[in-house]
C-alpha cells in the first residue's frame, strides 16, 4: 500500500458524506463509502488491492474502532431503558424465533447450509445505524424508548452468536473465545467503575485535558488493541472485542473530550478506510455467474423486515419495527470472517451486503413514517447527543 493509494481512498470515501448530505434522504454515510470501494476495488477499476496486508490490517483496526464507538453509543445509562427492558427482551426473542424459521427456509431455497448464519443476520439490529436515525429525526416517546432495549439486546446477542453460526464445526472453540472476550470486557467495566468511584478517572481526565496528554485516548486504544488481539488469538471476530469494550465504557460514561477524539479518529480516517476496503473486497461480478445470490440478498433483507414486524404483535408501531430491522455490523462481520475462513460460496459475500442494504432502505422508510406519525420528542431519547455525535460522561460520585 502506498501514500498515493491512501490519498485515493480518502478522496473516494468523501462519497459517503456526499450521499448523506441531503438529510431528507436519511442515508447512512457508510453507503457511499461502500460504493466507493466497489468502484475502485475488485468489482470496478481494481485501483486498490483489498488483499494487501497493510490495507487489510488498517481496515481491521477501523472495524474495531467502528464497533467500539457503536458500543459507547448504546444508551445503557438512560433511566428509561430499565422499565422497557422486559418488553425489549420479549420482542427480541420473538424476532429471533421467526428469523430462525426464515433462515431455514432461505437456506433451503438457495441451496446452502448457512441457515444458522441467515437466522442471525435477519434477527440482528444495528445500534450504529438506528441511533443516528433516531437522533436525526428527533424521534421520541414511549414506543421509541421501548425499542432501544430490543435493539441493544439483538445487537449484542447476534454479535456473540455470529462466530458460532458462521462456522458451526468450530462452535465450541468460538464459544470459548467469545466467552473470554466478554469476561475481559466485564472485568474492564468493573475496573472503570472502581476508578470512577475512587475519583481516579476524573483526575486522569483533568490532567490529560490540562496538559494535552490525551492519556485516556492512549489507554483506550491500547485496551482495544489488547482485546482485539485476544479475539484474534481465540478465533473470534474483532467486532465482538470492539462492541463489548464500548458497552463497558458506556455503562460507566465517557468523557465528551475523549468521545470527540475517538469520533474524529474513527469517522475521519479509520472508519471510512474500513468501509472502502470492504467494498473493494466484494466482487459483484459474481452475481452474473451466480444470479441466485441476488435472490439470496433480497430474501435476507425482506426476511429481516418480516421477522421484525412480529413486533406488531407486542404493540410496536410498524414504522419502528422496520427501523429496528436495520443491520450493518453483523453482516459486515459475517463477510469479513466468512471470507477469511473461506466458508462463503462465490457471490455470497456480496449477497449478505445486499441484504444489509435492503434493511437500510426499510429503516429509512420506517424512520420517515415514524416521524410523519408524530413519534417525535424535543430531545433525543437515546443519548441526547447530536447525530453521529458523542454523549458526555456523567461521572459517578467519588467514594466517601
Amino acid at each position: 500500500m502506498t501514500f498515493a493509494q491512501l490519498a485515493l481512498i480518502g478522496l473516494v470515501a468523501l462519497l459517503g458524506p456526499a450521499l448523506a448530505f441531503r438529510q431528507g434522504w436519511h442515508l447512512p454515510v457508510v453507503l457511499g463509502e461502500l460504493l466507493a470501494g466497489i468502484a475502485i476495488g475488485r468489482t470496478g477499476l481494481a485501483w486498490v488491492d483489498s488483499s494487501d496486508a497493510t490495507f487489510a490490517f488498517l481496515a481491521d483496526l477501523g472495524f474495531a474502532l467502528v464497533m467500539f464507538v457503536a458500543g459507547t453509543h448504546v444508551p445503557l445509562r438512560n433511566p428509561k431503558m430499565l422499565p422497557a427492558l422486559k418488553a425489549g427482551i420479549g420482542r427480541a426473542f420473538a424476532v429471533g424465533v421467526v428469523a430462525a424459521g426464515l433462515g431455514i427456509a432461505v437456506a433451503s431455497a438457495v441451496g446452502t447450509r448457512h441457515a444458522p448464519l441467515y437466522a442471525v443476520l435477519m434477527a440482528s439490529s444495528s445500534a450504529a445505524l438506528i441511533l443516528p436515525i433516531i437522533d436525526n429525526l428527533g424521534l421520541g416517546g414511549p414506543s421509541v424508548v421501548g425499542m432501544l432495549p430490543q435493539v441493544a439486546i439483538a445487537d449484542s446477542l447476534c454479535i456473540v452468536a455470529l462466530p458460532l453460526a458462521i462456522d458451526p464445526a468450530h462452535a465450541p472453540r468460538a464459544a470459548l473465545g467469545a466467552g473470554s472476550v466478554i469476561v475481559a470486557a466485564v472485568l474492564l467495566g468493573l475496573v472503570y467503575r472502581l476508578a470512577e468511584k475512587r475519583g481516579w478517572g476524573q483526575r486522569v481526565h483533568d490532567l490529560s485535558e490540562a496538559r494535552g496528554f490525551a492519556l485516556e485516548l492512549r489507554v483506550q486504544l491500547a485496551i482495544l488493541a489488547a482485546l482485539a488481539a485476544l479475539a484474534a488469538a481465540t478465533h473470534v471476530t474483532i467486532m465482538l472485542a470492539g462492541f463489548a469494550f464500548g458497552l463497558a465504557v458506556a455503562a460507566v460514561g465517557e468523557p465528551r473530550r475523549l468521545a470527540n477524539q475517538l469520533f474524529a479518529l474513527t469517522e475521519g480516517f479509520f472508519g471510512p478506510l474500513y468501509f472502502v476496503w470492504l467494498g473493494a473486497s466484494l466482487n459483484l461480478r459474481d452475481f452474473g455467474d451466480h444470479p441466485r445470490m441476488i435472490a439470496l440478498g433480497l430474501a435476507l433483507g425482506l426476511g429481516a423486515a418480516a421477522a421484525h414486524l412480529v413486533g406488531r404483535l407486542f404493540g410496536q408501531p410498524a414504522p419502528l419495527a422496520l427501523l429496528a430491522a436495520a443491520q450493518l455490523g453483523v453482516p459486515v462481520s459475517a463477510v469479513t470472517v466468512g471470507t477469511q475462513l473461506g466458508v462463503l460460496a462465490p457471490g455470497e459475500a456480496a449477497a449478505l451486503i445486499l441484504g444489509a442494504l435492503v434493511t437500510i432502505a426499510f429503516a429509512v422508510l420506517g424512520g420517515a413514517r415514524a416521524s410523519a406519525a408524530g413519534l417525535t420528542a424535543t430531545s433525543s431519547p437515546s443519548t441526547g447527543s447530536p447525530p453521529r455525535g458523542t454523549p458526555p460522561r456523567e461521572p459517578l460520585p467519588p467514594a466517601a
